[in-house]
C-alpha cells in the first residue's frame, strides 16, 4: 500500500483483497475502484489540490502494479533523504522552516545513496557532524507544483540517527529559523504545532 499526501490528504493506492466489490465510503472518505485510465486518477488529484475538505481518499485495482505505475506516470519523482536525530537524553531534533516543525532532510545529489544524503543534509541543516546512522524508519511520499505547474511526488526516505552533539546550527540559507531538541511529549505539548502529517508518520514509526 502506498500513502501519498497531497494537499496535507492522505491518498492511500491499495490491491483490491479485502477491499468491496463497489465503491463506498462517505463525504468526507471516499473509497472508489480505480477504472484504470490515468485521466480518472488525475481527477482525484486534482480534487485533493483544490480544497482539504476530505480526510482520505482511497483508490484500488485488481490490477495493483498498474494502479501504481499509472499514478507514478502523472508525476516527476525526486528523491530525498532525512534523519530522526536522537541525543543521549532521548530527545528528537527538530527544526522550524516556513511557518512547519519539520525534520532535517534534503534531495540525494546524484551519486549519492538514501543513507548518505540523509546524513549529509543533516549535517548542512543543522551543523551536528558526529551521526551515528541506524535503521532506515520509514520512506514517505508527498506532492506540489512547481512554479511551471509542473506536478511533483516526492520521495524521502528517512533513517533514525544517534548523537552526543548538542550544539545547534540552524543552516539560514535553507530558510531555517530555529533547530531545537525536544522530547514527543513535550513537542505534543502545549499549542498545538504546525507539522507535516509525513512527519507525524515518521514520529509514529
Amino acid at each position: 500500500m502506498y500513502t501519498i499526501y497531497i494537499n496535507e490528504t492522505p491518498l492511500l493506492l491499495k490491491e483490491a483483497a479485502g477491499m468491496p466489490k463497489n465503491s463506498i465510503g462517505d463525504a468526507e472518505n471516499i473509497v472508489a475502484r480505480y477504472a484504470g485510465k490515468p485521466k480518472h486518477m488525475s481527477g482525484y488529484i486534482d480534487m485533493l489540490e483544490k480544497t482539504n475538505r476530505f480526510h482520505s481518499i482511497t483508490l484500488y485495482a485488481e490490477d495493483y502494479e498498474k494502479l501504481v505505475r499509472d499514478f507514478f506516470s502523472l508525476f516527476k519523482l525526486i528523491e530525498a533523504a532525512g534523519g530522526l536525530v536522537l541525543n543521549p537524553a532521548g530527545e528528537i531534533l527538530f527544526i522550524y522552516r516556513r511557518g512547519f516543525w519539520d525534520l532535517p532532510k534534503g534531495k540525494i545529489d546524484e551519486g549519492e545513496s538514501p543513507s548518505e544524503a540523509a546524513v549529509r543534509e543533516v549535517h548542512e541543516e543543522t551543523g551536528i557532524k558526529q551521526l551515528n546512522l541506524g535503521a532506515e524508519l520509514k520512506i514517505t511520499y508527498h506532492t506540489y507544483r512547481e512554479k511551471d505547474g509542473r506536478r511533483i511526488l516526492k520521495r524521502t526516505y528517512w533513517y533514525r540517527m544517534k548523537t552526543e552533539t548538542l550544539e545547534l546550527h540552524p543552516q539560514a540559507e535553507e530558510d531555517i529559523e530555529e533547530a531545537i531538541w525536544m522530547s514527543v511529549p513535550v513537542f505534543f505539548s502545549g499549542e498545538k504545532k504546525r507539522v507535516y502529517r509525513s512527519i507525524l508518520d515518521v514520529l509514529r514509526a
